[in-house]
């Protein structure tokens, strides 16, 4: 997500040679990520959703338990074609849980990189037009890992997006 962030920073603000001439900046987007509303609310949602499966899956599992006891205590008395239809339909509700776990991990992953993408691209074309407008050469993200960016030579433009985004 990072060096997604790193690379359109880049690649909206342009490179320059080394010797060029200009303004340089960095910002936090992370920092301004998390003061976006969207950003809450999108958290919010997710929680929502994730709450929802766990208690869908619960339910699964309350059933195979209950389902899985019953066998225990009648599996005896039972003759074996019964047996071997009721381990099948037990093996079956596990599989359907193991594969619902799975498919609501994805569920989760798509819906939690779509709402971030949204608000990723609401927050590159705010530092885009802070970089515009300000005449920036480049403005790089303070927390992706680059081994130094003198914050002397640099100027921090994360209040001035913050404010383009209308946050405090």
């Amino acid at each position: 997500m990072k060096k997604l962030i790193i690379c359109a920073i880049c690649a909206i603000c342009g490179f320059t040679t080394a010797n060029a001439q200009g303004k340089f900046g960095h910002v936090n987007t992370q920092e301004i990520i998390q003061a976006m509303p969207e950003y809450s609310k999108a958290e919010q949602e997710i929680k929502a959703l994730q709450s929802q499966y766990e208690e869908d899956l619960k339910s699964m599992q309350d059933e195979l338990q209950k389902k899985s006891e019953a066998f225990d205590k009648e599996q005896a008395t039972l003759p074996d074609n019964i047996k071997q239809r009721r381990q099948q339909e037990l093996q079956e509700m596990y599989q359907k849980i193991q594969q619902s776990y799975q498919d609501n991990n994805q569920a989760l992953q798509k819906a939690s990189a779509e709402k971030m993408q949204a608000i990723t691209a609401k927050v590159l074309d705010a530092i885009k037009s802070v970089g515009q407008a300000g005449g920036y050469v480049l403005i790089n993200e303070i927390n992706a890992g680059i081994p130094y960016i003198s914050t002397t030579l640099s100027t921090d433009v994360t209040a001035q997006v913050k404010a383009k985004l209308g946050l405090k």
